[in-house]
């Protein structure tokens, strides 16, 4: 039977439901601006009838309702939405750290032109062409002197500026790695919390909104997957390896590297494997520190130790106005100690390899002159052997082009007595170093004879730099070999004190048959005033033109593709996140019209209860009387 008072229970349970509405309404009003919060929505349904069908219950049509519940609280979202963007925020991460650090690049190469480092190296090219036409004057030499302090310290200034850059992402790296901990370690805390939530029948909306925001701030810095099939365990993958497991979670951890001049490598703390990211703003930053940075120094090193290199290979030849002879223009300093470059690579205490960075045949050669040879040289590349092949209609140009077009980790040129000139270039691999070539090897005659660079043909023959005493597979005689530099030349490059304190020293004349050349002789001057224009090869660059070309065209190239992709991908990114902020945001005029609506809802369960309490106030107090 109906108890007479189960009115004001029906009453109550009313009033509870439109006061939990209310309070939700509150709740999304008092949140339309938090970060990653999503609207709430009370969802009511009817409480379950007095009776329910069976024998026992009583005979009378229908069932008598009981009133309104709570069903749940849940939080407006779309999962698929959801998913989309975690998935596309890696990309908005990279290229945006792409585009703020290529950016300084930039700025790096816009210099001021009279300031600017190719400034100051036409400059110097002129202050020499002027000493070749006044080989016998002092003020000329005075010109080349400072000229060139102001040519190195520009080198200097670029190589600062680049440092800089790349220290700037070492410590940007840093912070990178120490917030993905942080976020991987808030994910896991977050769900031991939803999950005991969730044990206890609840909705933890709000635990599930800073969950979500903290997996979409860790998907802008490393490429993620979420994974929530398995509703105990939420998982977050990166490269195939569980990031976070429920309440688990992978930190990573950083040391310096020596192989990489001292940055740091990030590994993971269990296990110690690297770490690889694919995507996101980490990825950008190794690519950006140990790809186009690295590279943008190597290229000035490059520039800078054939700068040096071929100034002073003729300079060490030619004669100073005092008939001294034999001193270099620029100070260079070797990488190795030992003369015939060899090194102790793996620190066991004894030489195992030969750091040599140029070998020069001995035989002058025509570039136009068909070679009538055929076989293959071999060379160290990037990916493991480079082959050039060389035939007997082939000239001595076709072969020099053919190796510098290779992709091998060798540059070639013909010198100015016509020899053939092997140089090592920046390496690609941070494992190897720079300016170190690594093999040399000919099948036929064209290094070993024709050249003069190798002293036998075939493997037996070929020079390798994984062993000590390797020079001694280099054709003797006129052959010359040059130790391999110190690293980044850009950075310690200075012009010989000794021309500095004795100018006079300064050549500018060849001389004949060994003698000293005549004051009014400016042939030396004018040799290394041509090489501004001279095919030299610096790397895969022709002329010391061709390379600063090269370099601000690859940098602004670089930019603009930045720029373009950062541009994309925030607009791809703002189309996403308005979808899900027109379905999971607070809308305040709709909050308005659910308020109205709890409100009066309540006002009608009060007005109820009121007048059931009269009809109860009927039945105890008058119906005796």
């Amino acid at each position: 039977m109906q108890s007479t008072f189960s009115g004001i229970e029906l009453g109550k349970r009313g009033l509870i439901a439109h006061t939990q509405g209310l309070q939700t309404v509150g709740h999304n009003l008092s949140n339309a601006s938090t970060e990653g919060y999503s609207r709430q929505r009370v969802e009511l349904k009817p409480t379950e009838p007095l009776y329910v069908p069976g024998l026992s219950r009583e005979e009378r049509p229908g069932q008598v309702g009981q009133g309104t519940d709570v069903a749940r609280i849940e939080r407006v979202r779309d999962a698929l939405l959801d998913h989309r963007i975690v998935g596309q925020a890696h990309l908005e991460g990279y290229w945006g750290a792409r585009d703020r650090y290529v950016g300084m690049l930039e700025k790096v190469y816009n210099e001021v032109a009279d300031t600017s480092l190719r400034g100051a190296l036409d400059q110097f090219w002129s202050s020499w062409q002027e000493l070749s036409l006044h080989p016998a004057e002092m003020a000329s030499r005075a010109v080349v002197l400072e000229r060139g302090n102001t040519f190195v310290d520009a080198v200097h200034e670029r190589f600062q500026g680049l440092s800089r850059v790349r220290d700037m992402i070492e410590e940007d790296i840093k912070i990178t790695v120490g917030e993905i901990n942080t976020y991987a370690k808030g994910i896991a805390a977050l769900n031991v919390e939803i999950l005991r939530v969730k044990a206890q029948g609840d909705n933890p909306n709000d635990l599930m909104d800073r969950r979500d925001l903290l997996v979409e701030k860790l998907s802008g810095l490393i490429n993620i997957t979420v994974d929530e099939r398995d509703p105990d365990e939420y998982m977050i993958h990166t490269a195939g390896l569980h990031l976070v497991q429920g309440e688990e979670y992978r930190a990573l951890d950083f040391e310096g590297d020596p192989g990489n001049d001292g940055y740091i490598r990030v590994f993971w703390r269990v296990g110690e494997e690297n770490v690889r990211p694919q995507g996101g703003k980490l990825a950008s930053l190794f690519e950006l520190r140990d790809g186009d940075v690295r590279r943008e120094i190597q290229n000035l090193d490059n520039m800078t130790v054939n700068f040096m290199d071929l100034v002073n290979e003729i300079h060490t030849k030619a004669w100073g106005l005092n008939q001294r002879q034999g001193n270099p223009f620029f100070v260079e300093y070797p990488a190795v100690t030992n003369l015939m470059g060899n090194y102790d690579r793996a620190g066991g205490g004894a030489y195992d390899s030969s750091y040599i960075f140029r070998i020069t045949g001995s035989q002058a050669l025509d570039p136009q002159e068909h070679i009538g040879l055929a076989g293959e040289m071999v060379f160290a590349g990037p990916g493991g052997e480079t082959r050039v092949p060389y035939y007997p209609s082939d000239t001595v140009e076709d072969v020099v082009n053919r190796i510098n077009h290779s992709g091998a980790d060798i540059a070639a040129r013909l010198d100015r007595d016509g020899r053939l000139s092997l140089k090592g270039i920046p390496s690609k691999d941070p494992a190897f170093p720079d300016f170190v070539i690594r093999h040399v090897e000919d099948s036929g005659q064209l290094l070993a004879g024709y050249a003069g660079v190798l002293r036998g043909s075939g493997p037996e023959g070929a020079f390798s730099w994984d062993v000590p005493d390797a020079v001694y597979t280099l054709e003797g005689g006129d052959s010359r070999y040059t130790v391999a530099p110190l690293a980044h030349p850009s950075a310690w490059v200075r012009v010989n004190e000794q021309l500095q304190r004795e100018p006079a020293s300064i050549a500018a004349a060849f001389g004949e048959a060994g003698r000293p050349g005549l004051p009014g002789d400016g042939s030396a001057a004018l040799a290394i005033a041509s090489l501004r224009n001279h095919p030299v090869m610096i790397g895969k660059t022709t002329t010391f033109d061709n390379y600063f070309a090269d370099t601000v065209a690859f940098i602004g190239l670089k930019g603009e593709q930045a720029r373009e992709e950062l541009a994309t991908q925030d607009q791809i990114m703002k189309d996403l996140r308005d979808m899900r902020e027109a379905l999971s945001g607070v809308n305040i005029d709709e909050e308005i019209g659910n308020l109205i609506k709890y409100q009066h809802g309540y006002s009608a369960v009060a007005h109820f209860i009121t007048e059931y309490t009269k009809m109860i106030d009927t039945i105890i107090n008058r119906l005796g009387v």
